[in-house]
């Protein structure tokens, strides 16, 4: 397949705010792709690269070669050279990528080096985000959605399951859980109270402490231990303490869902910047993590996807001691649920976790069956630009624009700036991060940024706004915390924003 037609069918689905139309686009196109080639199609449609780390960037792709008059790349070419960028390393590598870079781009027609850019740094703006790859791989296949949607939680992403699709759903039924491979993780819808929680799932239900952690999902193959965070990063080298835990345990084999914590003296919980600071280095910090279970998907070569959850609770209590499980409440009782909810925020908790006993494991979608609560709302958005402060913040990137994600067009709308919430450490962290992430230099007031980082937002409410495209925007934005767990496309959407405001 040529990378012209990748292109044009980006242009197509970028052009439309049908998701009807986006979908047939994409299944068009991933019908034509050879069985070699579809891998990387479906990857490419979704607007990444299969290499996770190319050692490219902006500044890499300055300065590039006039563009080709007519196309002559083909798919396996342009992943075939990513691949060979992607492993050059040591003396000479400096030279050796921009060499290679140069001999792509000068093939590449200006159309074809627009989305090159943009694959490489993350910004290609088509709308055609993982769910809508998947529909179309069903349409393309002729398979139910609901059986791709599995197997790609089960095998960690859309690529892994895309040949199973065109084979039919039999092969894949047959994808598994393994254990040692991570899978998407099950995720929560919000609710702005307890009680709300409550009627929308109805029934008795159990009710989790919401950790201020972060998510890990731990697998233990006899004496193997696999730690990965909720974008399936392996962090196990990281959390050697963890893994002392896990080898604790009686059992073989075994996928545990949980949530990892720094704690201080008095053993509270430290704030989530101290956790991810942890877990974003080597094991052999001063601060140490424990780990908090609240379920378990495989037990000694048995799935428990399909078990409601209160069977597998049950499994999780004979597995896991108490002092390694989250806290919780089963009941039907809201007013007890309430009670127990203003405790664990006492305990310096972010909320609680609502979820339905009868509830098999769905991972990758916000369904209704967990709802969490918190006690302010929040929202995690993205940030699109900064501005350098003024006074005692002058020489800092301080005030920043927040941006809900539009899964219609993939872009970002803007809700707001803020520079409220920020300590000294944060500012200084955040000028260095935003320096990096700078698209067009620092030296202007409002220095644009790639969007790719994510921040958690607290405010007090949201208001119409004709000053923002959205037409709504943040009351009393502050910064809650930096989300490095998450990506731009795990952002809330606009969609959600203006569904809050009712």
């Amino acid at each position: 397949m040529q990378l012209a037609d990748v292109v044009a069918t980006s242009a197509v689905v970028a052009a439309t705010r049908s998701r009807k139309a986006k979908i047939a686009a994409l299944a068009t196109r991933l019908a034509e792709a050879s069985a070699d080639e579809l891998p990387v199609v479906v990857s490419y449609l979704g607007g990444a690269l299969l290499q996770r780390r190319t050692g490219l960037g902006w500044r890499s792709l300055a300065g590039l070669p006039e563009p080709a008059d007519s196309s002559t790349l083909t798919v396996a070419e342009v992943h075939a050279t990513f691949g060979h960028i992607a492993e050059l390393a040591g003396s000479g590598s400096g030279a050796a990528r921009a060499a290679a870079v140069a001999e792509l781009f000068e093939r590449a027609t200006a159309e074809e080096q627009a989305w090159l850019r943009g694959v490489v740094t993350g910004e290609v703006r088509q709308g055609a985000l993982d769910s809508l790859v998947q529909e179309a791989l069903a349409v393309a296949a002729g398979v139910p959605l609901p059986a791709v949607r599995r197997a790609a939680m089960l095998a960690g992403s859309t690529v892994a399951i895309a040949s199973r699709a065109f084979a039919g759903e039999e092969a894949l039924a047959e994808v598994g859980l393994v254990v040692g491979r991570p899978v998407l993780p099950m995720l929560a819808s919000s609710a702005p109270s307890v009680a709300e929680a409550i009627a929308k799932i109805g029934g008795p239900v159990a009710v989790d402490a919401k950790l201020d952690g972060i998510r890990i999902q731990v697998h233990r193959d006899r004496d193997e231990v696999l730690i990965a965070t909720r974008t399936l990063e392996d962090i196990t080298a990281r959390l050697p303490e963890v893994v002392d835990v896990a080898r604790a345990l009686p059992a073989r084999r075994f996928v545990l869902d949980g949530e990892a914590m720094t704690l201080d003296e008095s053993g509270r919980p430290r704030p989530f910047q101290d956790t991810a600071s942890r877990t974003a280095t080597r094991g052999d910090s001063a601060v140490r993590v424990a780990p908090y279970f609240f379920d378990v998907v495989h037990l000694d070569d048995r799935d428990l996807l399909d078990l409601p959850l209160h069977e597998r609770l049950a499994e999780l209590d004979r597995l896991v001691p108490e002092q390694h499980r989250v806290r919780r409440l089963m009941t039907d009782d809201t007013a007890a649920a309430e009670t127990f909810a203003a405790e664990v925020l006492r305990e310096g908790q972010e909320g609680v976790v609502v979820k339905a006993l009868d509830a098999p494991w769905e991972a990758g979608r916000r369904g209704g069956a967990w709802v969490k609560v918190k006690p302010v709302h929040t929202l995690d958005l993205v940030v699109t630009a900064v501005e350098w402060g003024s006074g005692r913040r002058r020489g800092w990137l301080s005030n920043i624009h927040l941006a809900a994600r539009d899964p219609e067009t993939g872009g970002f709308v803007m809700l707001g700036k803020t520079f409220k919430g920020m300590t000294d450490e944060m500012l200084r962290w955040q000028t260095e991060r935003f320096t990096e992430l700078a698209l067009d230099g620092t030296d202007g007031w409002v220095v644009r940024v790639r969007p790719e980082q994510v921040v958690e937002i607290a405010f007090d409410g949201l208001q119409r706004s004709t000053r923002y495209p959205g037409g709504v925007a943040l009351r009393f934005a502050r910064v809650v915390r930096y989300r490095d767990d998450k990506t731009a496309a795990e952002a809330d959407t606009i969609e959600a924003v203006r569904a809050m405001l009712g």
